[in-house]
């Protein structure tokens, strides 16, 4: 990261009742955006969320 840039190699996604899915948001370690996913689901919504790592096979899609 010697040039100024940011990595943020985490993804959050959302499925919804109809099977729509959204990237949520991205972030630097895994740590982070499972701690965001956990605060989502907590709300006692009814969407699923998850974690991936970008460049995982289906991260993004």
């Amino acid at each position: 990261m010697n040039d100024g840039t940011v990595t943020l190699p985490w993804l959050v996604f959302r499925q919804d009742d109809n099977g729509n899915r959204y990237r949520v948001g991205r972030y630097a370690t895994r740590d982070e955006a499972q701690k965001i996913a956990d605060t989502l689901h907590d709300r006692g919504h009814q969407q699923l969320y998850w974690v991936e790592k970008l460049g995982a096979k289906g991260a993004g899609d």
